[in-house]
Formats: structure tokens, sequence, C-alpha cells
């Protein structure tokens, strides 16, 4: 394996983003070798060299794994949960790898969900500047206004920062309507606070796409392996080739 630069090694092992892994190093929390390295541009080779992070070793998995889940609601987007509720560990039997969620879906929210043990690939996905779309089902419990779904189109105020500009569209019409919603961002709890501002509340939301991967025919609390196809596809989309 050739040598890479620390933060590209400490991003593909899941630490943190590159520019975060770049903070990391200049902190002087990394060592190679056992010499505390804090210069940016530096390189180890993780066959070869020991790369340490706050004393942890760094090892490069034989090869990374990259999962579609179809998480059911009421099941937690951890792998432990404190309060002794089901995560999605539990769901994932016969994988051995430490693989992590990309993202997350709320506890009452289901539907798409991706996990791997590629740290950069997760940072990558779950980036806004990495502009993947993620399309959602939403039911609330009432109709929006035409002027309400502009605003919802617009951006809502969230914690004093306005989300970025989404799509919405009715599917459904009903007293309890279904809208079709497609984010490139994923901030906590976002499509149920953004609806909640404009006076609906969710009553289900399924996550039914991320990027040109759909959920399809996997079954509520299945998962599968994404092919190889579909992983260079992802790369090339994140510019992980470059």
């Amino acid at each position: 394996m050739a040598e890479e630069r620390l933060q590209k090694i400490l991003a593909q092992a899941g630490i943190a983003s590159r520019r975060k892994a770049e903070q990391i190093i200049v902190e002087g929390r990394v060592t190679v070798n056992g010499k505390t390295i804090t210069e940016l541009g530096s390189k180890a080779d993780l066959e070869k060299d020991h790369v340490k992070v706050d004393g942890t070793l760094l090892r490069k998995p034989k090869h990374d794994v990259y999962i579609a889940l179809n998480k059911p609601r009421e099941v937690v987007t951890t792998l432990s949960d404190p309060e002794g509720r089901r995560t999605v560990k539990h769901l994932l039997k016969g994988v051995k790898e430490r693989v992590f969620p990309v993202g997350r879906l709320d506890y009452l929210s289901e539907g798409l969900l991706l996990l791997t043990t590629d740290g950069e690939f997760a940072n990558k996905l779950t980036s806004p500047a990495g502009h993947v779309e993620k399309i959602y089902l939403v039911k609330t419990n009432g109709i929006l206004s035409a002027e309400q779904e502009e605003q919802f189109r617009n951006g809502i105020p969230i914690h004093g920062r306005r989300t970025a500009p989404a799509k919405l569209k009715m599917i459904k019409h009903n007293v309890n309507p279904w809208y079709e919603v497609r984010l490139t961002e994923g901030r906590q709890n976002q499509i149920r606070i953004m609806f909640k501002s404009l006076g609906r509340l969710v009553e289900k939301l399924k996550r039914v796409q991320i990027g040109f991967l759909k959920l399809g025919s996997i079954k509520v609390g299945e998962y599968r392996h994404l092919d190889h196809d579909e992983v260079a596809r992802f790369r090339k989309v994140l510019h992980l080739n470059d």
C-alpha cells in the first residue's frame, strides 16, 4: 500500500472529516511510529507504520463494507443505547465487520439507512457540500397552504440558521396528506421541525432513496450489501477517486 496523507488516513478510518482531521493533526494528537506529527501534508502507510490518534492504533480493514438497511420505526440509529432500546446493530446479524451508520434516521422514522466501515465515504455522503439528494415520504396531520409550501421550499430557520432549499410535492391528497420531500442536507429531526414550524405534525416518515440508490425490495428490518457497481457509482459521485 502506498503512503497517503495523514488527514486522508484519519478520514478513511472514520475518525473525522478531512478538515477536522487536519485540526487533530495540528493539535498534536497523532503519532507515527511513536513520533508526534503536527505538520500537515505528512504521509504514512498503514500497512507499514504505526499510526495512533490519542494513543489508539489505527488499523485498516481488509476490505470496506457497504450495507443498505431498511430501518424499522422504534429503532435507534446507533450501535448502542444507554436506555436499552433496540439499535440498528441488532438488525445486522451475520455482519462481522464493525460498520457504523452513515447519518441517521430518528427513532420514529423508517426506511433506507446506509452503514459502512469507510469513514471517508460516510463523511462525504453526509456533508451538505456533497449535494447528495435524499428522498422521503412524509404523512402529516394536515395540508400546507400554497404559501406554506413555498416557505418550506425556500428554507425554514432552525436554531438561527435557515435550511437549504428543498423540494416538496404532495403525492396523495387527503385530510392527512402524503408529501414527497427532497433534501441535500440532513440536520437532526429536520423534516419534523420544518413541518412543525408551519403548524403541521409528521405522523409517518420514510426515507426511500439516497442519491441514485433506492430502498427497493429490502424488507423492513433486513439489509443487503451494496454491489461493486453501486459502490463505484457512489465513489464517482462523491469524488472519492480524485
